[in-house]
């Protein structure tokens, strides 16, 4: 399928379900999608995410994965008062490369499209990507030091994967990149061999601990998180857990297939992020609604930590620290990525 298709599809979408919905002001596309062209392969990895605006109240339509005209919709609804200003969207690393070009769906009002226009002219100034990129970095450091709030080891570990993750995000977005999920490792590795800092890349993984990660290690663990993705997903669909749909049928090709493909493609390091992000959701969804089966799944699970390095929270919490005591060398890694892009102006 065509990139353009996929579009029209999640467009007849948004007609069908959200427009005319009480509280609807909007809806644009996100993601990957936002940078492939209309003629271009739409990877059967990869699904569109739709945010549907909404203006009063708390939206009551469908939302998360959604099978839908042979696609995979990843449906998000965000409050009007987030997008109440260009300024606040260039400012807001979630949100702004959404807006750099034309990825409007509906638009009643028309104040959506005009707000798209004025986000685009100043999106590559200095200024706001400088903005971006500490709003990123302040990101990674709140997770970084999110730990101790946590009782439960398996969001512990979440918070840690993400500490280490959002660093590429930081990268990412100096370079104007899309700061994507689940491909993020791979995507940095391309935007540091551009800039010459492909060496740094390593130090990312070494953070992760999956620097020495083979390919046969890589694999296996996704054959174990194939197993507990299924024990899970059956569980998912009730859970009061914002990841929840995230473990479903629909999310199946992009979290495993997706996870195969880096790794058929000789990223299996990069591939680990998230291979463990996704096992971590798995347990904490299984250890809340079927504790037997979370028992049978745990050893797997704690066998990929280790190969990260993490046996216990205090790894986890030491590891936390090197996060936080790697973010000045990312940062300027990032401010020598904004000082040569092309593209950034005064």
């Amino acid at each position: 399928m065509l990139a353009g298709q996929a579009r029209e599809i999640a467009r007849r979408w948004v007609a069908e379900h959200a427009v005319g919905a009480p509280g609807f002001a909007g809806a644009y596309f996100a993601g990957s999608i936002t940078a492939l062209a209309g003629a271009a392969e739409f990877p059967a990895t990869s699904d569109i995410d739709v945010w549907v605006v909404h203006d009063e109240g708390s939206p009551s339509g469908e939302h998360g994965k959604l099978p839908y005209g042979g696609v995979t919709l990843d449906v998000a609804y965000v409050p009007l008062e987030r997008l109440g200003s260009a300024e606040a969207i260039l400012a807001d690393y979630h949100v702004a490369g959404a807006f750099r070009s034309p990825n409007v769906i509906a638009d009643p009002s028309g104040w959506l499209t005009a707000l798209q226009a004025a986000v685009s002219k100043d999106f590559a100034r200095w200024t706001w990507v400088l903005r971006r990129c500490e709003h990123a970095r302040d990101h990674a450091l709140r997770n970084a030091r999110s730990l101790p709030r946590f009782d439960d080891f398996n969001d512990q570990a979440i918070a840690w994967l993400f500490a280490n993750g959002i660093m590429t995000h930081v990268l990412l977005v100096a370079g104007l990149r899309n700061p994507t999920v689940r491909r993020r490792y791979a995507a940095v590795r391309e935007l540091l061999e551009d800039y010459g800092q492909l060496a740094f890349h390593e130090v990312l993984l070494g953070s992760l601990g999956c620097r020495e990660v083979g390919r046969e290690r890589a694999e296996r663990h996704l054959a174990a998180l194939e197993d507990a993705f299924d024990a899970a997903k059956g569980v998912a669909a009730g859970a009061p857990l914002p990841f929840a749909a995230n473990i479903s049928d629909a999310a199946r090709a992009i979290a495993v297939d997706g996870s195969r493909e880096l790794i058929e493609a000789g990223l299996h390091r990069e591939a680990v992020f998230w291979i463990a992000v996704t096992q971590a959701r798995c347990q904490k969804l299984l250890h809340g609604a079927a504790p037997e089966a979370a028992a049978r799944f745990e050893p797997a699970f704690r066998d990929l930590l280790a190969d990260l390095g993490i046996t216990s929270p205090g790894d986890l919490q030491r590891g936390a620290g090197q996060v936080e005591a790697l973010l000045p060398d990312v940062w300027l890694v990032a401010a020598a990525i904004m000082a040569t892009n092309p593209e950034i102006v005064e």
